[in-house]
């Protein structure tokens, strides 16, 4: 890093700040559980409560929203997701009280956390602050980073979790090449000259992003492909480390010498922190399916794992079957977005919206009726660059053998195209909170391209070119801002707005 480790965070903190202090404004408006916050709000109350999910009476809803949480029962809820970010809502709600802000604040939390891990993982690929600012100004003023700081569902602990992995392993790429040639330094050597050469077992970034794909998995399971993705990438790295370093041949051993500690560093930790994740409901018995080891103690399940995760197993294999059943294939939704369109934005989500006020009413000035509505709509230049820097990325590492880019572009394809899998089922274009973060990591890199070395004939140009589109991007934020944010405009407002007929 070519920077002052101060300056660095200075920046990176300064820019996280910005972002915290924009999403935070404002933050319990609407003052009502918005889309699926139903169920993710709710349960995080539950588990404050209980330990465990539990069912609501079918008018919670409006009784939360007037401070009465009596709907809640002892009887446990099936619930399809892990508990990790229902226990950081939770953790808001517990500071704040059943409420929008505290079931939104921890939200608001980790889209600023996301904004500085997105910034650390930039710097340290490009190995440039500026680039690593830009990613992370550029991160700031997205729509759909903004609107997904400001709801209780599940995504934006995802994202910042996954962000932070890869971020982790990128710094163990770099830990282990510096480790390495400080133990041939060490040992007088200038190449390893066809020997494997010392194994090297201290990594402590790959462990930590053991713990946070653990964290990212114990959020929601799709985590499991960007883990899968990075696992293997990480094996390569190394064995590219050794072939640098003069190895020969042997430097592909390093996917057995290596590639076991690195399963268990990064998925036998990932395990273990999934399977903590269910401690409150393991040591509680009100859960739903907590008692299906008691009742089943012949099974072989139990028998060799006891009735407590026998039971959590046998529940794995309920929420497994749910997600790939005839049930979630036979459901429908107005806002069900087919991911061939996700990168171009073609069909945001409402998570909010009341189209009819009156003149009069809510601040409508008239004469014409009035519309208030929360989005998850990217901030479209954004977007739309972002879709674009992704093919450069993808361009610049194959043809290009620049191994940079390969970091946003198989993370953005990891967490992208499994979802073509599931196209017969419901999916929402929010889900693309995870890919957002690489993409424009991507693009801000991209953007490096355009700048050039610093003395390069044509960098006042590059900069130019960089500046006003980073500009238009914070303009067409500032823009959009009112249908992010819920804000009374009238319907011509509105539809002005709405660049695209599919985002009506």
């Amino acid at each position: 890093m070519r920077e002052p480790r101060l300056l660095s965070w200075a920046v990176t903190l300064g820019i996280g700040l910005l972002a915290f202090l924009i999403r935070i404004i404002g933050v319990a408006n609407p003052p009502s559980l918005m889309f699926d916050e139903t169920y993710y709000a709710k349960d995080a109350w539950a588990l404050l409560q209980q330990g465990y999910e539990g069912n609501w009476a079918e008018s919670a809803n409006a009784a939360i929203e007037a401070g009465d949480v009596s709907g809640l029962s002892e009887t446990g809820s099936f619930i399809v997701h892990p508990p990790v970010g229902k226990w950081l809502i939770a953790s808001g709600e517990a500071l704040f009280g059943m409420n929008p802000f505290g079931w939104r604040i921890a939200a608001v939390v980790f889209g600023a956390l996301l904004v500085v891990a997105t910034i650390r993982l930039a710097h340290r690929l490009s190995r440039s602050l500026m680039i690593g600012a830009l990613a992370g100004i550029l991160l700031t003023f997205d729509g759909l980073a903004f609107t997904m700081s400001r709801i209780a569902l599940l995504d934006i602990f995802q994202a910042t979790f996954l962000v932070a992995a890869v971020a982790a392993l990128v710094a163990d790429r770099d830990h282990h090449r510096h480790t390495l040639a400080d133990a041939m330094d060490a040992a007088g050597l200038r190449t390893l000259g066809g020997s494997f050469g010392p194994l090297l077992w201290r990594r402590p970034w790959r462990w930590s992003a053991g713990v946070l794909f653990g964290l990212a998995i114990a959020t929601k399971w799709n985590s499991l492909y960007v883990l899968a993705v990075f696992g293997l990438l990480s094996v390569w790295w190394d064995v590219g480390a050794r072939r640098l370093a003069g190895a020969g041949f042997l430097a592909w051993t390093s996917v057995l010498r290596e590639g076991v500690l690195a399963f268990v560093s990064l998925v036998g930790t990932a395990a273990v922190v999934y399977v903590a994740s269910w401690t409150s409901w393991l040591t509680t018995s009100g859960g739903w399916g907590r008692d299906w080891g008691a009742q089943h103690p012949d099974h072989p399940w139990v028998t060799t794992l006891g009735e407590g995760f026998a039971s959590l197993l046998n529940y794995h294999r309920e929420i497994y079957a749910f997600h790939t059943g005839d049930y979630i294939r036979e459901q429908t939704h107005g806002y069900d977005a087919h991911p061939g369109g996700w990168l171009l934005m073609l069909r945001p989500t409402a998570f909010y919206a009341n189209y009819d006020i009156q003149p009069g009413t809510k601040g409508c000035l008239g004469p014409e009726t009035c519309v208030e509505r929360v989005s998850a709509l990217g901030t479209p230049l954004l977007w739309w660059m972002a879709a674009a820097a992704l093919v450069v990325a993808l361009i610049w590492w194959l043809a290009g053998r620049d191994w940079r880019f390969a970091v946003p572009a198989l993370a953005a394809l990891a967490t992208y195209l499994p979802w073509f899998a599931s196209t017969d089922r419901p999916l929402f274009f929010f889900y693309t909170i995870t890919i957002i973060p690489f993409t424009t990591i991507a693009l801000a890199m991209t953007m490096g391209l355009l700048l050039g070395p610093a003395r390069a004939p044509g960098r006042r140009s590059g900069a130019i070119i960089v500046g006003v589109a980073s500009g238009l991007v914070v303009a067409n934020f500032a823009y959009l801002y009112p249908e992010f944010t819920g804000q009374v405009l009238t319907d011509a407002a509105w539809r002005a707005r709405m660049w695209l007929a599919t985002w009506v």
